[in-house]
C-alpha cells in the first residue's frame, strides 16, 4: 500500500480564510494596513499555517 501525500485539510482551509482577511485589510491606495496590530497577527498565523503546509507536503513517507 503506497501512502499518498495530501494536504492538511485544516490548515489549508486556516490559510485561505486568514489569507482573504488579511488581504481585505490592505488598503491598495495608499499601501498600508487599515489596522497594524491586527495584520500582524493575521500575518503570523498565515505564514505558520503555510509553513505547515509546505513541511508535511514535502516529508516523504516512510518505508
Amino acid at each position: 500500500m503506497k501512502n499518498k501525500k495530501s494536504l492538511n485539510f485544516i490548515f489549508l482551509i486556516v490559510a485561505i480564510i486568514v489569507g482573504v482577511a488579511l488581504w481585505k485589510q490592505f488598503d491598495v491606495q495608499n499601501l498600508k494596513f487599515k489596522q497594524t496590530g491586527l495584520a500582524i497577527v493575521y500575518l503570523i498565523t498565515f505564514v505558520f499555517s503555510v509553513y505547515l503546509l509546505v513541511k508535511d507536503y514535502r516529508k516523504q513517507p516512510e518505508k
